[in-house]
C-alpha cells in the first residue's frame, strides 16, 4: 500500500470549493488557525507537528463531501482532549453544533478495545452509540480519525499496532460498512490487515504483483469487448476495472481454503450508466456475451441494502472458464456506494446566502438499525452479551422478505417469522399465534429465506410471547421487545426464575448457598451491575438481561479475596474443570466423565480428528458426535441438558469417512484427473458420483477415508489445483 501524502489547509479549501461553491471557507480557515495555535509545539509519535493529523482527518471528510461544520469539528477534534481549551470555549468561538461534535469525538477518543477488559469498556461503547444517535457525523469524524491513525501506525509500538488494528477490524470497519461508506471501509480493512497479519499481507502483495500484468491483460480485453457491445446497443457507459481489496482476497482464501492461484476474480469490472433502465440493458448485454455462474447473481437495485447500497452483481465465465465479477450501477448509485450516508449530507441550495442553521436531508429510516441499537442497549446489563449483540448487528448477513402487500423487510440471516412480526410492530409480535410463508402454514420458528412472503396471524386471546422464542429469534429488536414484556408483565415470575437460575449455578460450582450469599458478596454484584436491590437482580436474571454466570462470577471475586489462604482458585478449578482419565471409544472420541460409553460419529457432518466437536446424548443410542459447524448443531443446542463435552483422544489412530463436493467447468478428462490426485495422495476412495448440467458445470461428490483434519485439508488443497476446478467443499 503506497504512502499517503499529507494534505494542507489549502488543499482542503480547494476541495471544498470544488464540491460546494457556496461553502463558508472563512469558518474552516478560522478553525484551522485556532487548532494550530492551541496545539502549538505538540508533536505526534512520528515527530511531525500535531496539526498535521487534524488537517488530514478534515481532508478525508472534505473528500467525501461533508459540510463545513463537520470539517471544522475535525480540525478541532483533539483540542479539548490535548490542550487547555474547554467545551465552553468552543461553544463561544464556534457555536453549539461544532462544539457538540467535538465533545462526541473526544468521548470516543477515550475508547480502548481489549478483549480481556471487555466488561470495563462496555460503557464506552454505550457512549459511542449515544453520541451517534444524537449526530451521526460524530462517528464519521471518528472513522476518518481512525483511518489517518492507521496510515501512520508504523510509528507506534507493536502491541499498540495490534490493539488499534484489532479494534478497527472488529468495530470501525463494520461501522463504516453499516453506514455504507465503502471508500473508508476498504482502506480501514486493508491497513488493519497489514498490521494484524504482516507476513500474510506481504506474501499476498508479492503474489498479486507477480501475476498483475497477466491479469490486467485478461481484464483489459474483456473491458474492450464489453465497451464495443455497449456502444453497438447505444448504451452510454463507462467501463472500468479495479483490483479487489487485499483483505477481501485474503478472507476469500481463508474461507474457501484456496491459494492465490485459485482466486481468479482478483479484478472486478464496473459499468457506470445514466439510468436504472440502462443498468438492466447493460446486464442483458454482458449475459449474452458471457455465461453467468449459477448462484452468483445479486440485484441490489431492486432490493437495496439497508446501508443504501444499490448495484447489480454478476459473476461471468471468460475464456477457459476463468470467472470474473461485473458490477453495474448508475452514477448516483456509485456516489452513494462510495460515501454511503455521507452522500446524503447535502445542503439545500435555497439556504445559500442565508443566515441560521442549514437543513440536512437524510433519507428516512436509513438509521433504523441505530435507533434499535439504542433501544436494546438500555436494559442490557451483561457486558459480554452487549458486545456479542453489537458485533452481530454489525456483521450479520441479511435476507429480504415481503409482507402480503409487497413491502420489503430486511432481516438477519436465519431470522424467523417471530422476528418478522416484531419488526412490523410490538403488539403483532406479542399476540402472534401462527404464520403463513408463501401462503402455506408453517412453524413460527422456520428460518426465512430471501423472497419469502410472510403473513402473521394474531389473536387477542394470546396473552403474550413465550420464553422459548428467545432461543430461536435473531433480531435484537424482537429480543428487546420480548424481554421488555416479561420484565413488565411477569416481575414476580422473573424473580422466582432468577432465584432458581442462581441457585443452580451455585450448586454447579459446588459452593454452598450460605457460604457465598453473604451481604459483602451480594453488594459487590449489585454495585457492579447497578441494581437497586436483590429483587431487581433476580428479576434481571429471570427475564434474561444478564446471565446468572456473570452475577456469581462477580460474587466469587469477592469470595476469593477473603479466602486467599484456602486457595479457593484451586478448589473452584477442581470442581468445574477436572477431567477424569477415561478410555477412548472405538471412534477415537473421549466422552468427558463417562467410561465405556457407546459413541457414534454423526453421518450428517462426518467429524475427523482435528475438527472442533460436541456430543449429544441420544435416547438409547449413546452419544452422537457432531462438528461444531454442523448444520444440525443449532437444533441440538435447544436441548442444552443433552449436550456433553467430548474430545479427540490424540493417541488413537483410526480412519474416518468424509464427504466432499468438487465444482468445476466440465471438460474431457476431468474425472480422471480428480481420481489421479486421490491416487497420488494414496487416499482411499470410498464412493463417487458425478453429474454435469446443460451449462457445462460439473459436480463430483466423493467419499474418502482420512485419519485427521490435516490429511483432509491436503486433499482439498490438491483437488483445487486441478484444471477447471473452481470450488471444493466439505459436506457440513
Amino acid at each position: 500500500m503506497s504512502e499517503v501524502q499529507n494534505k494542507s489547509i489549502e488543499d482542503i479549501i480547494s476541495l471544498v470549493k470544488q464540491k460546494k461553491r457556496w461553502a463558508d471557507t472563512k469558518l474552516i480557515i478560522k478553525a484551522y488557525n485556532y487548532a494550530k495555535e492551541k496545539h502549538g509545539t505538540q508533536c505526534r509519535k512520528s515527530g511531525e507537528p500535531y496539526i498535521i493529523h487534524p488537517v488530514q482527518v478534515a481532508y478525508i471528510l472534505a473528500d467525501i463531501g461533508l459540510d463545513e461544520a463537520t470539517i471544522c469539528a475535525a480540525l478541532l477534534h483533539d483540542v479539548v482532549e490535548d490542550t487547555e481549551v474547554t467545551h465552553e470555549d468552543l461553544v463561544r468561538d464556534f457555536g453549539e453544533e461544532i462544539a457538540t461534535m467535538v465533545a462526541g469525538v473526544t468521548k470516543l477518543g477515550e475508547l480502548r478495545y481489549q478483549a480481556s477488559t471487555e466488561e470495563r469498556q462496555v460503557e464506552n461503547y454505550r457512549k459511542m452509540f449515544l453520541a451517534m444517535g444524537k449526530d451521526i457525523r460524530v462517528i464519521i469524524i471518528k472513522l476518518a480519525d481512525r483511518l489517518h491513525n492507521l496510515r501512520t501506525l508504523k510509528y507506534l509500538r507493536r502491541d499498540r499496532q495490534i490493539a488499534n488494528a484489532k479494534e478497527t477490524m472488529e468495530l470501525y470497519a463494520p461501522l463504516a460498512n453499516r453506514l455504507g461508506i465503502y471508500s473508508l471501509k476498504w482502506e480501514l480493512e486493508d491497513l488493519a490487515f497489514k498490521y494484524l497479519y504482516p507476513e500474510e499481507y506481504r506474501e499476498l502483495v508479492a503474489g498479486i504483483d507477480k501475476k498483475r500484468e497477466e491479469r490486467l491483460q485478461f481484464i483489459e480485453k474483456i473491458m474492450d469487448d464489453i465497451r464495443g457491445q455497449l456502444k453497438k446497443q447505444r448504451i452510454e457507459a463507462e467501463v472500468t476495472g479495479r483490483a479487489k481489496h487485499l483483505y477481501s482476497i485474503y478472507r476469500k482464501m481463508k474461507r474457501d481454503n484456496k491459494t492465490l492461484d485459485q482466486i481468479y476474480d482478483l479484478f472486478a469490472l464496473r459499468i457506470l450508466v445514466n439510468s436504472v433502465k440502462d443498468c438492466y440493458a447493460a446486464l442483458g448485454v454482458v449475459h449474452e456475451m458471457y455465461s453467468p455462474m449459477p448462484g452468483r447473481f445479486k440485484d441490489y437495485i431492486a432490493v437495496p441494502k439497508p446501508n443504501m447500497y444499490q448495484s447489480i452483481h454478476t459473476t461471468l465465465l471468460g475464456e477457459k472458464g476463468t470467472p470474473f465479477e461485473v458490477q453495474i450501477r448508475t452514477w448516483e448509485m456509485h456516489r452513494i456506494a462510495e460515501y454511503g450516508i455521507a452522500a446524503h449530507w447535502a445542503y439545500k441550495e435555497a439556504n445559500y446566502g442565508k443566515k441560521g442553521k442549514q437543513v440536512v436531508t437524510v433519507t428516512k429510516d436509513k438509521l433504523a438499525w441505530l435507533r434499535e441499537t439504542l433501544e436494546w442497549q438500555q436494559d442490557m446489563k451483561d457486558p459480554q452479551e452487549f458486545l456479542n449483540t453489537l458485533k452481530t448487528e454489525l456483521f450479520e448477513d441479511e435476507v429480504y422478505v415481503f409482507t402480503p402487500k409487497g413491502k420489503i423487510l430486511v432481516l438477519p440471516r436465519d431470522a424467523t417469522p417471530i422476528d418478522f412480526a416484531y419488526n412490523i410492530h410490538e403488539e403483532i409480535g406479542n399476540h402472534m399465534v401462527g404464520c403463513k410463508i408463501n401462503s402455506k402454514m408453517m412453524p413460527i420458528i422456520t428460518k426465512l429465506q430471501s423472497g419469502d412472503i410472510v403473513e402473521i396471524m394474531t389473536s387477542d386471546s394470546q396473552k403474550g410471547p413465550s420464553r422459548d422464542w428467545l432461543k430461536f429469534i435473531k433480531t435484537t429488536k424482537a429480543k428487546s421487545k420480548i424481554q421488555s414484556w416479561f420484565k413488565k408483565e411477569q416481575r414476580s415470575e422473573n424473580i422466582e426464575k432468577g432465584k432458581d437460575l442462581i441457585d443452580k449455578e451455585i450448586k454447579r460450582i459446588g459452593i454452598s448457598h450460605d457460604e457465598l450469599f453473604k451481604q459483602d458478596y451480594i453488594n459487590a454484584a449489585l454495585d457492579r451491575y447497578k441494581f437497586k436491590n436483590l429483587e431487581d437482580m433476580y428479576a434481571s436474571v429471570g427475564f434474561g438481561a444478564i446471565s446468572q454466570v456473570k452475577i456469581i462470577s462477580r460474587m466469587l471475586e469477592e469470595y476469593r479475596k477473603s479466602h486467599k489462604e484456602e486457595n479457593i482458585e484451586q478448589k473452584i478449578e477442581e470442581l468445574t474443570t477436572k477431567r477424569k482419565n477415561v478410555k477412548p471409544s472405538s471412534t477415537g472420541v473421549v466422552v468427558k466423565g463417562i467410561d465405556n460409553c457407546l459413541v457414534k460419529l454423526s453421518k450428517c457432518c462426518n467429524p475427523v480428528p482435528g475438527d472442533n466437536i460436541i456430543g449429544y446424548i441420544t435416547k438409547g443410542r449413546g452419544v452422537s458426535v457432531h462438528r461444531t459447524d454442523c448444520v444440525n448443531v443449532k437444533d441440538l443446542l435447544k436441548e442444552e441438558d443433552r449436550i456433553i463435552d467430548v474430545y479427540w483422544y490424540t493417541e488413537k489412530a483410526a480412519s474416518y469417512n468424509v464427504d466432499i463436493t468438487v465444482f468445476a467447468n466440465d471438460r474431457s478428462g476431468l474425472l480422471a484427473d480428480v481420481i489421479q490426485v486421490l491416487s497420488n495422495l494414496k487416499t482411499k476412495l470410498m464412493g463417487l458420483n458425478s453429474k454435469a448440467t446443460k451449462e457445462h458445470i460439473a459436480t463430483i461428490e466423493i467419499t474418502i477415508e482420512v485419519e485427521n483434519i490435516e490429511e483432509l485439508n491436503k486433499v482439498l488443497k490438491e483437488l483445487r489445483k486441478v484444471d477447471s476446478v473452481y470450488e471444493v467443499t466439505r459436506k457440513k
